[in-house]
């Protein structure tokens, strides 16, 4: 098991009659595997089908994983709120790791059954999922091309070094409205050339990448940590759909809340409800989910994708004085603020445990667009 005890400390709630905090490996006989809710049959059919599935998909396994899970001792001692834990997707092995290489693992593995030979994609200039979709075709002997938004900088940084040190061909698209054209005349252009392209959807959102976070639940599940919610950063709907349908057929029985980075919680709702039901396709039959199965909190992105607040820099600064754990600025650092916010207003009871989902991005703290607004 991958979870890393604390020590116990004084806590108001939570706690036994020794005022010692309750911690969640204390409490694993509450975290179920398969739903309670669940009948006999429903369990065994669900669980023939995972089976079943792991086998047939194609699937190409480069990730560290398991991915470590740590208890947030001091962050939980100073925010006076419940147990904090944290799910270590930062350290998934591929150039500094992050949640797009679980993705990757299903999409690499469809692109090559596919006979392609170069992978393209699309993002922000200072994209987690560019950068390590440049790395994954580095290594298994893709060309890449990267249409990424924002005009061409004097010196490269962050994300963008990394992505040439990768070999990866970068198409500058100064307005975004104008992306998805010049992303779909740069698939067609490649297709003329005879170089195959596979278009890896942005954040590899789509019902294959998707898959990465459905069996990540069961990884968690497996780690018996105990959880009641599970926080993380939420934008293009791959990870948030893959972790919904992972509830579902794998049987968590605590909560998934999504912080969105950028976009409405309506739209996110639609979203994640249609892909993961479209996922769901790829290891059995089809669920359907409604966006009232979605959990969504959409307050803390009005200044914009990427606009860096005093929320997100003191949210950075109380992981990495409290527990030495770096957050990067755009996706954790506001899924991180979002999440204190929450414990401040009391949303969590005392004695839940929330596990935040680190999805890494750490390059992004050494862009130049960010370095200054983190002084």
């Amino acid at each position: 098991m991958n979870l890393v005890t604390p020590d116990t400390f004084s806590h108001p709630n939570g706690a036994d009659l020794q005022g010692h905090t309750i911690w969640p490996d204390e409490r694993a006989a509450n975290f179920v595997r398969i739903s309670q809710n669940f009948s006999t049959a429903v369990k065994s059919r669900l669980k023939q089908t995972v089976q079943k599935s792991e086998m047939n998909i194609p699937r190409l396994n480069f990730a560290h994983l398991p991915t470590p899970t740590e208890a947030l001792r001091r962050l939980s001692e100073v925010l006076g709120g419940p147990p904090l834990l944290v799910k270590r997707d930062d350290q998934t092995g591929l150039a500094f790791g992050g949640n797009k290489t679980r993705k990757l693992e299903f999409l690499v593995a469809e692109a090559r059954d596919q006979g392609a030979k170069t992978l393209i994609t699309g993002g922000a200039l200072q994209s987690n999922h560019c950068r390590q979709t440049a790395a994954a075709a580095a290594r298994f002997g893709f060309k890449c091309i990267l249409v990424l938004t924002g005009d061409k900088p004097q010196k490269a940084s962050g994300n963008l070094l990394l992505d040439q040190l990768f070999g990866a061909e970068i198409v500058y698209v100064a307005d975004r409205k104008d992306r998805d054209r010049i992303l779909q005349e740069t698939f067609d252009r490649s297709t003329m050339e005879g170089s195959n392209p596979y278009l890896v959807p942005y954040g590899g959102s789509n019902a294959t990448g998707a898959l990465g976070y459905a069996f990540a639940m069961k990884e968690l599940i497996d780690q018996n940590v105990g959880a009641d919610w599970i926080v993380f950063a939420t934008s293009s709907g791959g990870t948030h759909a893959g972790l919904l349908l992972g509830q579902r057929i794998f049987g968590f029985s605590g909560k998934i809340l999504g912080i969105s980075v950028d976009e409405s919680e309506e739209w996110l709702k639609k979203e994640v409800s249609q892909l993961a039901s479209a996922t769901s396709e790829k290891v059995g039959e089809r669920i359907e989910f409604t966006p009232a199965d979605v959990l969504v909190n959409a307050d803390y992105c009005d200044a914009g994708y990427g606009v860096v607040t005093e929320r997100e820099r003191e949210a950075i600064r109380l992981f990495a004085r409290h527990e030495g754990l770096l957050l990067d600025p755009v996706y954790t650092g506001r899924a991180a603020a979002g999440m204190i916010d929450l414990i401040r207003k009391g949303f969590f009871k005392k004695d839940e445990t929330v596990l935040f989902l680190h999805t890494g991005g750490l390059p992004a703290l050494f862009a130049d667009q960010y370095t200054d607004k983190l002084r």
